[in-house]
């Protein structure tokens, strides 16, 4: 996928990615290269998961953060430097700013997870809590730059940062010489810049594919227009990739260099996030996920071998909760139902019975008994079954009609 209308954006080249894999030489990580058996038996070829979850801060964005600060002048580290992120990019940019010991504040959005507010502060960041949407905690950043001539760290829209990005492209190279696909998540598309920087300038023919979240998928408008362009309420659970515009400087480079940006579903997402957990034991937040629900989606429309990016695992645990629900119920694993029972001493523990000898296990019980629909002496019951999967809740659902029960779903 090329598109030769798009703007000549300042561009970022192999060089400079060289330069920055020798400047995070002892800082960042060479994050490991794991093999996925499930994915490699249902893709038809191998593939392999790049950890950048395992990253020191959790997720890629050390490496850009970094990159952008050490190629600052003496006069702008002075000054400091100033973020806006809910997450990844403030701890990245945290630990860099700690780590080159230039002073840094990050303003978060009031609603921010405590764990990653206490995250950026352990890593040395001042933290503002500002605003209660990203882009009103954006503009305090941008305000507070001005005011103080502290120097802005753009979370993607820079050469430096797209550089820096870019040596996980320069590992998977060198960890996986055989590759012949990459997926990678998108948000702003400057990891996907990077690693195609890096990818096609060494190796071509080997296919690099962009995912992002269907309910926050900026990319496909603005390559089809030829220029970035603004998406109204960008909504998903993948925060690390809810972007509403691309940046200026990696749409140009994604645009003459990715080959084919998809989309997934949130429920493809949630299925991701659970095989990483289940599967390969690892702790992916969605964003981080979103290659793997790619493959989830479409397994035989890449080649192999493969590897899928896994961009972060930075996710508040409340929200790990209800994701992996989610995942589980749309796994099929999941198993919620209603039917009527005789109000009276027992006919409980009879369902439950029924439900023991097909090995369901019961999650929830509710009822209802003040439903005018209801009968003087009945009781509706709501079950949450957690099942073995689609083929099981049928399984489930016949026992009990067997049983001489009124299933309702």
């Amino acid at each position: 996928m090329k598109y030769s209308t798009a703007p000549s954006w300042p561009t970022v080249t192999l060089d400079d990615v060289r330069g920055a894999q020798k400047m995070l030489n002892g800082v960042a990580r060479v994050t490991a290269m794991e093999g996925s058996r499930h994915l490699s038996q249902l893709v038809g070829a191998p593939v392999h998961f790049k950890c950048e979850n395992l990253q020191r801060t959790g997720s890629f964005k050390l490496r850009g953060a970094y990159v952008r600060i050490a190629g600052l002048i003496a006069e702008e580290r002075a000054a400091g430097v100033v973020a806006a992120s809910a997450g990844n990019h403030a701890q990245g940019v945290a630990l860099a700013s700690s780590l080159l010991g230039v002073r840094s504040t990050v303003f978060m959005p009031k609603g921010a997870p405590l764990p990653k507010v206490a995250a950026t502060r352990e890593y040395g960041a001042e933290v503002r809590l500002q605003g209660t949407v990203v882009d009103e905690t954006l503009a305090a950043a941008e305000d507070y730059a001005r005011d103080t001539g502290a120097v802005f760290i753009h979370p993607f829209d820079h050469r430096d940062v797209i550089a820096g990005q870019g040596t996980v492209g320069l590992e998977i190279l060198e960890q996986c010489p055989e590759v012949r696909t990459i997926l990678v998540g998108v948000g702003g598309g400057g990891l996907a810049a990077g690693i195609a920087v890096a990818v096609k300038s060494l190796r071509p023919d080997v296919k690099v594919i962009g995912v992002q979240a269907a309910g926050a998928a900026a990319y496909p408008p603005s390559l089809a227009a030829g220029r970035p362009v603004a998406i109204d309420s960008p909504a998903t659970m993948a925060d690390g990739i809810k972007v509403g515009r691309p940046g200026d400087v990696p749409f140009g480079i994604v645009a003459d260099l990715v080959d084919e940006v998809r989309t997934v579903s949130e429920d493809s997402l949630s299925s991701a996030l659970l095989l990483c957990l289940e599967r390969a034991k690892l702790v992916v937040e969605p964003a981080g996920a979103s290659p793997v629900a790619a493959l989830l989606q479409d397994p035989e429309s890449v080649q192999g071998p493969v590897v899928a990016v896994l961009s972060g695992g930075n996710v508040d645990p409340l929200l790990m909760q209800r994701i992996l629900r989610h995942g589980m119920a749309a796994a099929g694993r999941y198993l919620s139902l209603r039917l009527r029972l005789a109000d009276r001493p027992g006919a409980l523990a009879t369902l439950l019975g029924v439900l023991t000898v097909v090995d369901a296990n019961v999650l929830d019980v509710g009822h209802v008994r003040t439903d005018p629909r209801l009968g003087l002496t009945e009781v509706e019951v709501e079950l949450h079954l957690e099942t073995k999967g689609p083929e099981h809740c049928v399984e489930v659902a016949a026992a009990l009609r067997e049983a001489g029960y009124t299933v309702m779903p």
